[in-house]
């Protein structure tokens, strides 16, 4: 997977480098290029935004920078992703489509006001946010995406570590975990974990995860294929209150 990311903070990504993700790029299971639309200015103070017609507060990024950034590094198999506040609200669906469907994703991140509509009418195939508030630039949004959508990368991390986390699968929260020591503070391991019956382990953790989902996010339960017990234990959860 090839990200080119248009911004005009390109430094902010330097926590990109590190980590699972920074171990993938070394591996060239990713490409992560960081494209200044700066360097596209063509003014000798390399200005990049301008005052907004029909007034308004804040300055607003020109269009030709971009559409120069952009056209950089487009390809025939490239889509352009504009992170901003009005896209729809990225989710583990999205994020999951476009690990499988995309092979190069141009993110481009607006900043100060915003961006001439024009040149997001020309290039942007699609708006994504990352929640319903308002941040300073799309960078950090950006480097959301990349980092959700990496690892659903064939080899950034193993398949089961996906498969069995949070909004995978069915939807269900994950369960929760435990290492070593045995105790704690008091509070010791469940011992079916420690059982070695991995049948009886498997039933504990799909239980809780039904539990903690309901707890936390009881909307997620509405697109869940439960059993008659399971749907019990969930009528027994809402008895206690």
């Amino acid at each position: 997977m090839k990200f080119d990311v248009l911004t005009l903070f390109p430094e902010m990504f330097e926590p990109m480098k590190q980590s699972v993700i920074g171990r993938a790029i070394g591996k060239g299971l990713l490409e992560v290029n960081l494209i200044n639309i700066r360097d596209f200015s063509k003014d000798k103070h390399k200005k990049v935004d301008d005052t907004v017609y029909g007034g308004g507060a804040g300055m607003l990024i020109k269009p030709d920078v971009v559409y120069d950034a952009y056209n950089s590094v487009k390809s025939e198999k490239s889509k352009v992703i504009f992170l901003s506040p009005q896209g729809k609200k990225l989710c583990q669906d999205k994020v999951e489509e476009l690990a499988k469907s995309e092979e190069h994703l141009i993110l481009l991140c607006g900043h100060y006001e915003g961006i001439d509509q024009r040149v997001i009418d020309k290039i942007v195939d699609e708006e994504i946010s990352i929640g319903d508030y308002v941040l300073t630039g799309g960078e950090i949004p950006a480097m959301v995406l990349i980092d959700s959508v990496s690892r659903y990368i064939e080899g950034v991390i193993t398949e089961d570590s996906t498969s069995e986390e949070s909004f995978s699968g069915e939807g269900l929260l994950e369960y929760p975990q435990y290492t070593r020591p045995e105790e704690f503070e008091g509070i010791k391991v469940p011992e079916v974990l420690q059982s070695g019956h991995h049948e009886n382990i498997n039933k504990w953790r799909r239980r809780e995860a039904i539990r903690i989902t309901y707890q936390k996010r009881p909307d997620l339960l509405e697109k869940v294929n439960l059993t008659d017990e399971e749907k019990k234990f969930i009528e027994e959860l809402e008895n206690k209150g």
